[in-house]
């Protein structure tokens, strides 16, 4: 993975002195809060319902061991000892006090870690696969392209006050792990005549007006990354609207002026940066592509798993849940779920956190991901140990054997935490998680996406949702507004709105609903829930929901 060269270390540290003598202005009184907002906001620092809250960068989600632990120390020290990966593939902190942020931040930069700009109207964190790297169907790893558009970002003085935030997605995969067509830019390596390169979707986005992303370029060659993504962003920076925040995203902006108009200006201002680049960018990836070679993995027989697997039935059902793939045949990638049953989906203790990082050095080569469906994953892991690796995970609690099923839900905080929230998300998701287990329908229901925001803002992804919930505020009273249809991957769509909301206690029978329904429908055991919604069309469930077809109502 990739390390700090000396001007990443002299910057970030520069960053954090720079931060720790705005929070003592701040403290002191030399700055008001509204002085202070934009400050903090460049450094990862909200302002929620309770408290502070610090959101952490861990880039395109791949973490060391010794960050893992430095986190696990930064929530014992100055939080509530735990924290909370995001679908942004950060890890967010909900209690610190201002005083301490600035220690915070020093004690990320001691391994190579920062919180820049996980906030503001600039270039987020980019993200990725989190199988990147191992996965055995991916065309490259997208990482090395992804750690270029980090370096390129950060700081660049034209993009620091956009209209709005701007977030890049990137897979290796036609499979598209990513969600890239739901982002502001989405990207897909592929190959095109013996060439590497980029599938280029703009203009995709959730929140109140949500969009998929269109086709903008169908192939950019590796040698043209920067110059284009300069003139994407630098076309949405002259286009892009002011006069309305929430008609200020690029998706809007391809939305009102059409997507051939857009690409025109985005073509004929890539003339312009293409020539301001001297290669320059080429050679920094070629040295960034260097710094991802993989580890050399060992080369042991797969018997032991093999046996494992025949003998002891919880084995044999987390890995069928909680295994995937390699592109090595005797590895497997290990996804360690982080939604037991009961529990706040992408929630880990310090507990937690510690012993994930001891098996990562113990078994998958040091190295972990944070996915974007707030769990954590370990990319390399030998077939051979993966019976030793399970016994511990069952020993810490880690071991729920539930990736892609009805509790393997994407939550926000929700009420709990958000000051934009308008509805509680994180209950929601605890009792649906438990009911479904109770009740013995999870495994029966089989592959299920589950996404759940409490407002608007959609940082639960429930428009692309199997089944998506939003949470809203109805006269002073939570109401649950039900999606179905909804989807992240290559046949990317927006779930359709079923009618009207729900109560807070009327969801999970609603949810129950709609599965048993799904049961009855399904052309065999083998069709998932989301193949009976396309081929059946939405009005079966709506029956089911509302007792009547609201097409007929």
């Amino acid at each position: 993975m990739y390390k700090y060269s000396d001007f990443d270390t002299a910057f970030v540290r520069e960053r954090a002195r720079q931060f720790r003598a705005q929070v003592e202005r701040r403290l002191d009184g030399s700055l008001t809060e509204d002085e202070f907002r934009p400050l903090r906001l460049m450094n990862g620092v909200y302002l929620q319902l309770h408290a502070y809250m610090l959101r952490i960068a861990i880039p395109y989600g791949t973490i060391s061991a010794p960050q893992m632990r430095q986190l696990a120390m930064i929530a014992d020290t100055w939080d509530k000892g735990y924290g909370h990966f995001t679908t942004r593939q950060n890890i967010q902190f909900n209690w610190p006090k201002l005083v301490d942020i600035p220690d915070i931040i020093d004690a990320l930069a001691d391994v190579e870690m920062h919180a820049i700009q996980t906030s503001g109207n600039t270039i987020r964190n980019v993200t990725t696969d989190a199988f990147a790297g191992a996965a055995a169907d991916e065309v490259a790893d997208p990482r090395p392209i992804a750690e270029l558009i980090r370096q390129w970002s950060t700081d660049h003085p034209e993009f620091q006050f956009l209209p709005r935030k701007f977030k890049f997605a990137i897979t290796g995969s036609p499979a598209d792990r990513a969600a890239i067509r739901v982002h502001d830019v989405g990207l897909q390596v592929v190959e095109k005549g013996g060439q590497r390169g980029v599938r280029v979707y703009v203009g995709g986005g959730l929140g109140r007006t949500p969009m998929i992303g269109q086709l903008l370029r169908d192939f950019l060659p590796e040698a043209d990354l920067l110059p284009y993504f300069e003139a994407i962003v630098s076309t949405y920076n002259l286009m892009g609207r002011r006069d309305n925040k929430y008609k200020a995203r690029i998706k809007i902006t391809v939305f009102e002026n059409g997507i051939d108009a857009f690409r025109e200006q985005v073509e004929a201002e890539f003339v312009r940066t293409r020539a301001e680049f001297t290669g320059v960018d080429q050679q920094i990836l070629k040295e960034i592509e260097a710094e991802f070679a993989p580890p050399a993995f060992k080369n042991d027989p797969v018997d032991a798993f093999e046996a494992a697997k025949a003998v002891d039935p919880l084995f044999r059902r987390w890995s069928a849940r909680n295994l995937t793939a390699h592109r090595v045949e005797n590895h497997a990638i290990v996804t360690v779920s982080l939604k037991e049953h009961g529990k706040t989906p992408g929630d880990a203790s310090s507990a937690q956190m510690r012993i994930l990082a001891d098996l990562a050095e113990r078994y998958a080569y040091g190295e972990l991901r944070v996915s974007h469906e707030q769990n954590i994953v370990l990319p390399h892991v030998a077939k051979a140990d993966l019976p030793a690796l399970f016994a511990e995970l069952l020993r810490a609690g880690l071991a729920t054997p539930n990736i892609g099923l009805v509790s393997d839900i994407i939550a926000c905080p929700g009420m709990d935490y958000c000051a934009l929230a308008t509805a509680r998300s994180i209950p929601v998701a605890e009792e649906i998680a438990t009911h479904f287990k109770e009740i013995g329908l999870e495994d029966e229901v089989g592959k299920m996406q589950i996404k759940i925001s409490g407002c608007i803002n959609a940082c639960g992804h429930h428009h692309i949702g199997h089944i998506g919930i939003l949470g809203l505020d109805r006269a002073g009273v939570e109401n649950y507004q039900i999606t179905l249809g909804g989807d992240e991957g290559p046949a990317a769509a927006i779930g359709d709105k079923t009618g009207p909301g729900f109560a807070y206690d009327e969801v999970v029978p609603a949810i129950e609903r709609i599965l048993r329904a799904y049961l009855d429908l399904r052309a065999g055991a083998d069709e998932a829930f989301i193949d009976t919604f396309r081929r059946l069309g939405a009005a079966p469930f709506k029956e089911a929901l509302y007792g009547v077809s609201r097409d007929a109502a």
